[in-house]
């Protein structure tokens, strides 16, 4: 990866353009009437003042306060730039809010107090202590900044917690467990030197023994050299508790045979002398920001053996602090926290080693400009882009709360609190996602892939494995595929199924079957037994015919039409639709939308575009919406007389009387569907009186085309296309879907095949989306 350049003219445009700074309040209570300000202000709000009164953990009911955290400094060690007062350092906290609120949902607020004497900047957070539900103490130099978070956390019942030395030290604690493991070495073991005693450095050392790294196996040093017993210049109770016996006295004697060289210091503080001297297979953290103790090809000049971390995104292995602190504040203050503790702090390093041993997603690579990342001395961390993280750091740290007595509003469901948490984080769309997902684990089904060879689909049935909705049926050239699975390094050939169609046991048995079947549509027994072997569409869609897979997946690499068609070929619609149709299921804010047909019917008759409102409206029934069915058109209830609108208006007739529970009404045009006061003062006599959720577009080319535009311009995410209508769950994703994208249609299709089952679908026989 580049080093990223920036301007110091770019950076002030950036600050102050617009409004000036990063922040802005926002209000999320009604204020358009006199009776809301009545109600927000006095007189109504003495009601709410009166109940925190009797009890003040009401505090958190009625008050923004357990979403709320303070960012406090005094400037006296900004960034790189020393004490500059708290003035000049307000830029550092307002970027720290920013990244609260952007990545956890934390509401931070910034405040920079004017003191540099601890007793009296202790008095005024204490004093605070009403307002915020936790407390981000930032760049307070050291020694003061470890008295100062000691005191505050005996006065304050909230989190109180210096991100300058405890982020830093999860973090790398972290990369050094996943470090360990990769070069076979226990944490009794090993030798540990760590280069700067300040905030971050004692943090570190400290946080190294709870994953059972020895103190008499650890040295620290500072700008003086080694802290030893007995050395009085530039000490402090601080570094006294980790001062050693050994006979070293500078850095260059304490690294002798060490295995972990860790630098919380300045740049060029290490040599190539020095990482020469360590023991087989080294780790340094060469954090020093922007420039490290040693570049990582300075390392590795001398020591090919060697496991290396920056502080840099241009590097491997970076050390970020955003990786931790709005994910354990977000679980610290999601359980109602009194502190944040050791077990936390611990909690929050396991998880993050653990995330990077896990399958790196698509949509990371792609944010990184990477073909390929996995586990190995070149990522030992996650990566600050990673949406995964919060995921796993929130629940982590909630959970250490409650098990070690600091929760004062426990959860009881974690799956439940994953899925509100995606929806605080990722808006709507990661809730509906997380459900689907869930309700697929209840029941999980056979699925089969026709492109068992392309690298997105094997990454997407790494995912489908690890989540646990499926046993994964791959179609194709054995070595053609496990080939594949080398160039993703990805080797589940033992977690996945292969059928090659050459060597198929079945393959004779199939092509009696599609004999059969199409024996009167042209196709002799020659011809069925050669589609059976080079039509892997055929062959997917017989597989799940016959039942020995529950769900197809095809059209990666090929035009819709072309995969669909020899699916339909085997696969027939249910009972009484005559016509296979394409849905997305549209998530935009906190709204979820059915349009359909976005990719199978060109030009559908007015029995076809009842069809498709039907089967779509039941789609929206079991994935829990009840569903408002609006049929568009450019007119609105016969203001333009054409055949297209006349078309239209006759299937939503022919929906009504087929179909009485369905609310329904058409045609018309978009925004009157959207809007619900032009349906009811223009037109009261519609029978749907609410903004519609199911939109059923009067050609191909209307539901292609909206459905592009709400994913590209309304940043609305888009899950499909679900193939409806069919007596299978079969589907046939848009040609370059991503792994992610191919996931998703698999989790729905795994439940949808579920759903199939039955026939007749209740309102309370689907997914519960709120």
């Amino acid at each position: 990866m580049r080093k990223v350049k920036i301007t110091k003219e770019e950076v002030l445009e950036y600050h102050s353009k617009g409004r000036p700074g990063k922040l802005e309040i926002i209000v999320t209570k009604p204020y358009s009437r006199q009776r809301d300000l009545s109600i927000a202000y006095s007189p109504g709000v003495a009601y709410a003042c009166e109940e925190i009164h009797a009890n003040p953990e009401l505090a958190y009911e009625y008050t923004m306060k357990g979403n709320f955290v303070a960012v406090i400094s005094n400037g006296t060690a900004v960034l790189g730039l020393g004490n500059i007062g708290a003035l000049a350092g307000k830029p550092v906290m307002e970027g720290k809010c920013l990244l609260f609120k952007a990545l956890a949902d934390v509401d931070a607020i910034d405040l920079e107090v004017n003191t540099q004497d601890p007793d009296e900047f202790i008095t005024v957070v204490k004093n605070l202590e009403p307002t915020f539900g936790g407390i981000n103490l930032e760049d307070i130099k050291a020694p003061e900044c470890f008295y100062i978070e000691e005191k505050l956390k005996e006065l304050l019942n909230i989190p109180v917690f210096h991100d300058d030395q405890h982020g830093t030290a999860i973090i790398t604690t972290a990369g050094i467990i996943n470090a360990l493991l990769l070069v076979n070495k226990k944490p009794e073991d090993v030798r540990v030197v760590i280069n700067g005693a300040g905030a971050s450095g004692i943090a570190c050392a400290k946080m190294l023994l709870t994953i059972g790294i020895k103190k008499e196996n650890m040295i620290l040093c500072d700008s003086s050299g080694v802290i030893y017993k007995g050395r009085t210049k530039g000490m402090n109770p601080y570094k006294e508790e980790f001062a050693t016996d050994l006979p070293v006295r500078t850095l260059e004697e304490a690294v002798e045979g060490a295995d972990i060289l860790i630098g919380m210091s300045v740049k060029g503080a290490f040599t190539k002398d020095m990482i020469k001297k360590m023991a087989s297979n080294p780790i340094i953290f060469a954090c020093a920001n922007p420039d490290p103790e040693i570049f990582p090809e300075e390392v590795f000049e001398v020591r090919k053996d060697a496991i290396v971390a920056t502080g840099r995104s241009d590097y491997p292995n970076q050390v970020n602090n955003v990786l931790g602190f709005p994910f354990i504040f977000r679980g610290a203050l999601d359980v109602r926290a009194k502190t944040i503790n050791e077990e936390m702090k611990r909690a929050a390093a396991l998880a993050l080693a653990e995330l990077a041993r896990e399958e790196v997603p698509e949509s990371v690579l792609r944010a990184y400009g990477l073909e390929k990342l996995e586990f190995g001395r070149d990522y030992i961390i996650p990566k600050p882009l990673d949406p995964r993280v919060p995921l796993w750091v929130a629940p982590a740290v909630a959970k250490a709360a409650m098990e070690s007595g600091v929760a004062r509003k426990p959860i009881n469901d974690f799956e439940e609190y994953k899925i509100q948490l995606e929806r605080k984080l990722r808006g709507k769309a990661g809730e509906v996602i997380r459900r689907i997902i869930n309700e697929a684990r209840k029941a999980p089904k056979k699925i089969v892939f026709v492109e068992g060879y392309d690298k997105e689909i094997i990454r997407a049935s790494h995912t489908i494995k690890e989540e646990g909705i499926g046993e994964v049926i791959l179609i194709g050239n054995l070595e053609h595929i496990k080939r594949s699975m080398e160039e993703v390094g990805l080797d589940i050939s033992n977690e996945v199924k292969i059928i090659d169609p050459l060597n198929f046991d079945k393959k004779e048995k199939y092509a009696e079957i599609l004999y059969e079947l199409r024996k009167r549509k042209g196709v002799t027994k020659e011809e069925a037994k050669r589609l059976v072997e080079f039509d892997p569409e055929t062959l997917a869609a017989l597989m799940v015919y016959t039942g020995d897979a529950d769900v197809l997946i095809a059209g990666r690499n090929r035009h819709y039409p072309d995969a669909l068609s020899p699916i339909l070929r085997v696969i027939k619609p249910k009972p009484g639709i005559k016509v296979a149709s394409g849905v997305y299921m549209v998530i935009a804010k906190d709204e979820v939308f059915f349009f359909a047909d976005t990719t199978v019917n060109i030009l559908p008759t007015a029995e076809e575009l009842a069809e498709i409102a039907i089967c779509t409206a039941d789609t929206a029934r079991k994935f829990g919406v009840e569903p408002k069915v609006a049929m568009l058109s450019f007119s609105n209830f016969g203001s333009v007389k054409h055949p297209e609108a006349i078309k239209v208006a006759e299937a939503v007739k022919i929906v009504k009387k087929r179909r009485p529970d369905i609310i329904i009404d058409g045609e018309m045009q978009a925004d009157t569907a959207l809007d619900p006061e032009i349906l009811v003062n223009t037109y009261p006599f519609s029978s749907l009186k609410e903004r519609a959720n199911v939109l059923i577009f009067p050609s191909l080319n209307a539901g292609n085309i909206a459905y592009k535009i709400c994913a590209k311009i309304g940043n609305a995410t888009v899950i499909g296309p679900i193939l409806q209508g069919l007596s299978k769950s079969v589907h046939v994703l848009q040609r370059g879907s991503n792994s992610r994208e191919i996931f998703h249609l698999a989790a729905v299709a795994v439940a949808k095949a579920e759903m199939l089952k039955y026939d007749v679908f209740k309102d309370d026989e689907g997914i519960s989306l709120p």
